[in-house]
């Protein structure tokens, strides 16, 4: 990933700490789906804001999306290599 601002892991820990706080009342498949969704949807409004009107965001429609996509697999290959090689570190039980 690409320099970060000095805040970026703050910003990302309060998402994660949210979705924690909802896994003591919903299952991870509906805190992951819920979270993914409204990133989708803050980042389609981050897409809008940047046009004066929907025909332009249209026409940016497929490079947008290859944008967010791309983006997302970086972070998530990185993400999937950290608990790869930290899974015992991340996920057995502290004893």
């Amino acid at each position: 990933m690409d320099e970060v601002d000095k805040n970026f892991y703050e910003r990302a820990d309060e998402h994660i700490n949210l979705s924690n706080d909802q896994l003591k009342t919903e299952s991870r498949g509906k805190v992951s789906a819920s979270m993914m969704y409204s990133v989708a949807r803050f980042n389609a409004w981050i897409s809008a804001c940047g046009w004066n009107n929907g025909e332009e965001m249209k026409s940016a429609k497929k490079e947008t999306l290859d944008y967010f996509v791309d983006e997302y697999r970086k972070m998530l290959e990185e993400n999937l290599d950290d608990y790869i090689n930290n899974f015992g570190d991340y996920m057995e039980p502290k004893k």
